[in-house]
């Protein structure tokens, strides 16, 4: 079993920057795909950006040039970095990571971007 546990949200103000951590279990970590989604109030679920076990990165166009997706296989850790925070960015952020076996989700962690 794979587990997921993301870290580094908090409250902003709109303009700023946050870091956001998923620190993966297992041994394989560096064959999954690893992404980031994320979850307004009242809102669906919606993908954010993802990293391939190549190291190749999509965002949504939402983020784009704003947010920055990187992963650290030694550390069996991805990173989302946060820039230029709107109010908008605020939701649950959730980890996933993809693999042969399946999906894995993390439990999330909150990120309130607000004055």
């Amino acid at each position: 079993q794979v587990q997921l546990v993301e870290s580094g949200g908090g409250l902003v103000q709109p303009g700023g920057s946050l870091r956001l951590s998923c620190a993966a279990s297992g041994r394989v970590f560096s064959m999954y795909a690893m992404g980031w989604y994320r979850q307004a109030p009242g809102k669906q679920r919606e993908w954010v950006a993802d990293v391939t076990s190549g190291g190749s990165t999509n965002y949504a166009d939402s983020v784009k040039g704003r947010f920055t997706i990187s992963r650290d296989n030694a550390k069996n850790t991805v990173y989302l970095q946060m820039n230029s925070l709107k109010h908008e960015d605020t939701a649950v952020y959730y980890c996933k990571g993809t693999y042969f076996t399946g999906s894995y989700w993390g439990q999330g962690t909150q990120v309130t971007v607000s004055s």
